[in-house]
C-alpha cells in the first residue's frame, strides 16, 4: 500500500513527513482557539477568514515548489508539491464549509449570496478551479488525460490570482497580506516566464532582476488597488514605500523574499568556485 509519508520508491520521506506536519498545524491552532473561546465574539467569522488565508498561502507554497527546485537544485522538493496543494484545497473547502455554516444551512441563501456578491463569486469559481485541479492529481489522472493535464494545470496561475484578488476584496482595509501574496505571485509568473524562455533560474542577475521586479510591480498593485477601491489617496500610499518610520512596505518584504534565493545561488557559486581551485601542492 502506497502511504503519503513515502516517496515513490515506498521508502518514509522525511520532507513528505514535515509537509504533511505543516499542513494540519494551522487546523490545530484554529480548533485550539476555538476551544478556547479566543477567537473573538464572532468565531466561525474568524475561523472561515483563518481557513480561507491558510487557503491561498499553502496555494502560492505549492507553486512556488517547482520554481524553487530548479533554483536550488534539490530534486526532491517536488515530492512534497502535491501535498501541499491538496492542503490548500482541503482549506479551501474547509472555509466554504464553515460559510454554509455561518448561513445555518441555508443553500439557498449560500447560492443568492454568491450570486450577489462579486468576492463570494470570485472565491467559489476559484474553489471549483481548485477541486478540479486536485481530483486530477493522481497518477492515474495524470496518466489517463496525457497533454489535457498539463493545459488544465496550466489554470493554477489565473486561480491563484483569483484567490489573492478574492483575498483583496474581502480584506476591506488591511490589504498588507493580499499586496504581499500579489507580489510573490508576481515573482511566480516572472520565474514561469524565464523557465519557458529557457533561461537559467540558477543565475544571479536573472534571480534580482526578478526581485526587483516582483518589488515593483507590488508597489503597482497596493497603487492600483486604492486607486480603484478605497478614497485613500494612493499616491499617500506609494510616498509611504520609502518612508521606514512606522512599517515596512509589503514591496520590500517582496523584494527581500525574492533575493534570497539570488543569495543562495551567489553562495553555491562562490563554494563551487572555492571547489575547482588548484591545489598548489598536487600541481607540481
Amino acid at each position: 500500500m502506497k502511504y503519503p509519508w513515502n516517496d515513490r520508491a515506498g521508502k518514509l520521506s522525511v520532507i513528505k513527513i514535515v509537509a504533511l506536519v505543516a499542513a494540519f498545524v494551522p487546523l490545530l491552532l484554529i480548533m485550539t482557539s476555538y476551544k478556547a473561546n479566543i477567537l473573538g465574539p464572532r468565531p466561525i467569522t474568524q475561523a472561515i477568514h483563518e481557513t480561507g488565508d491558510w487557503a491561498i498561502r499553502f496555494f502560492l507554497i505549492s507553486l512556488t515548489i517547482s520554481p524553487l527546485r530548479n533554483i536550488i537544485r534539490w530534486t526532491k522538493l517536488i515530492l512534497v508539491r502535491r501535498i501541499l496543494g491538496l492542503t490548500a484545497l482541503a482549506y479551501a473547502a474547509l472555509h466554504f464549509t464553515l460559510y454554509i455554516v455561518d448561513q445555518n444551512f441555508n443553500i439557498l441563501r449560500v447560492a443568492s449570496e454568491i450570486w450577489l456578491r462579486v468576492y463570494l463569486l470570485i472565491g467559489f469559481i476559484t474553489l471549483i478551479g481548485l477541486t478540479a485541479l486536485g481530483i486530477t492529481s493522481t497518477d492515474g489522472m495524470i496518466r489517463r488525460m496525457g497533454k489535457n493535464w498539463n493545459r488544465l494545470h496550466k489554470l493554477a496561475y489565473p486561480l491563484a490570482a483569483l484567490g489573492v484578488l478574492h483575498f483583496f476584496m474581502q480584506s476591506k482595509a488591511d490589504v498588507t497580506e493580499p499586496t504581499l501574496m500579489a507580489g510573490l505571485l508576481l515573482a511566480l509568473l516572472a520565474y514561469r516566464v524565464a523557465k519557458a524562455w529557457d533561461l537559467d533560474l540558477a543565475s544571479i542577475p536573472k534571480l534580482v532582476a526578478i526581485a526587483v521586479f516582483a518589488a515593483l510591480g507590488t508597489a503597482l498593485v497596493e497603487y492600483a488597488w486604492f486607486a480603484l477601491a478605497t478614497r485613500i489617496p494612493p499616491s499617500r500610499v506609494l510616498v509611504a514605500n520609502f518612508s521606514f518610520s512606522h512599517s515596512i512596505r509589503p514591496m520590500w518584504w517582496v523584494l527581500i523574499a525574492c533575493l534570497i534565493p539570488a543569495a543562495w545561488a551567489a553562495v553555491k557559486s562562490i563554494k563551487g568556485g572555492e571547489g575547482r581551485k588548484i591545489n598548489p601542492l598536487s600541481a607540481r
